[in-house]
């Protein structure tokens, strides 16, 4: 029961982000609402390297924000700790890193299979709108896919590492009819609703053909919202990206550089050089006890 609100909230969201990642998420999902647990040394695991990797920082004159991780336009503290990026917050980081005069470059420091939808074209749009005012660089090491190529080709400039991917044009949404499992189950849930459409979206019954077309017609229209930004970003036309930049596929930093979908290519490492910044250090490994309690009982 639990698990099928939970793919309520899911299919809710069009969701721009690699297919197989979101089959992770949903069966991850699956495994919690079944009572599956994390133990202290898994939260502290998961909690101790979204602390090291996901850190927005100052080298020198250079700020080095990572967009990093499963993108959502407002994050849960589970979320966070289990990889992701708010694009909210991202923005936040990001306009404080365009006011502050003493920072003269930014780089996104690009590693994401997507996201949801929400807040996706908002905040290309914000990093698009802040172009001119000092160099903006979007450096992918090593995927930029989905929600996170929408929002990382808004920059001056595009980079891909050697073994970098991206693309993933495309937008869908999920799904999962339940009614089949409950029954088996000896559960038979009655949704009583005002509204013609109000529990179109249930999955405690098959999706009717109208609203399946519904859905579609969400997906397409923001896959064409996807499609615009992404053409008036590169500086392309509407159809090279239709038909070519990986057509819903990731492709590889050398063909992506033939397609005009990035730049150049080059090392994070060589890419933070050329403005006079390096590689982050090692950070410290401090206790995080509160942290972990607030993980422990945000966990479902």
């Amino acid at each position: 029961m639990k698990y099928a609100n939970i793919l309520m909230a899911v299919a809710s969201e069009c969701w721009a982000i690699q297919p197989e990642k979101i089959e992770q998420i949903v069966a991850f999902l699956a495994l919690q609402a079944a009572g599956d647990k994390l133990s202290a040394s898994e939260l502290e695991a998961r909690l101790t390297k979204q602390v090291q990797r996901d850190v927005a920082r100052r080298d020198g004159t250079v700020a080095v924000l990572p967009l990093r991780g499963v993108i959502a336009n407002r994050m849960s503290l589970m979320n966070d700790i289990s990889g992701g990026t708010s694009s909210e917050g991202f923005g936040r980081a990001f306009d404080m890193a365009v006011a502050d005069g003493g920072v003269k470059a930014i780089v996104l420091d690009v590693d994401t299979p997507g996201g949801v939808v929400s807040g996706a074209d908002e905040l290309s749009a914000k990093i698009f709108a802040a172009r001119g005012t000092k160099p903006i660089v979007a450096h992918v090491n090593a995927t930029a896919a989905s929600a996170g190529y929408w929002i990382a080709t808004a920059a001056d400039e595009m980079v891909l590492s050697p073994s970098a991917e991206v693309g993933s044009i495309g937008v869908l949404g999920i799904y999962e009819d339940v009614s089949a499992a409950l029954e088996m189950a000896g559960v038979r849930k009655t949704i009583i609703s005002a509204g013609k459409y109000k529990a179109e979206g249930s999955p405690f019954a098959a999706m009717s053909e109208e609203a399946v077309a519904h859905r579609q017609s969400r997906v397409d229209h923001y896959y064409d919202v996807f499609v615009r930004r992404v053409a008036s970003n590169r500086n392309v036309s509407l159809a090279a990206v239709r038909e070519g930049f990986g057509m819903g596929r990731t492709v590889t930093a050398e063909a992506a550089i033939g397609e005009r979908m990035a730049d150049s290519i080059a090392t994070l490492e060589e890419t933070l050089n050329r403005f006079g910044a390096t590689a982050a250090p090692a950070p410290s490994r401090r206790p995080l006890q509160r942290e972990k309690r607030a993980l422990a009982l945000s966990a479902f």
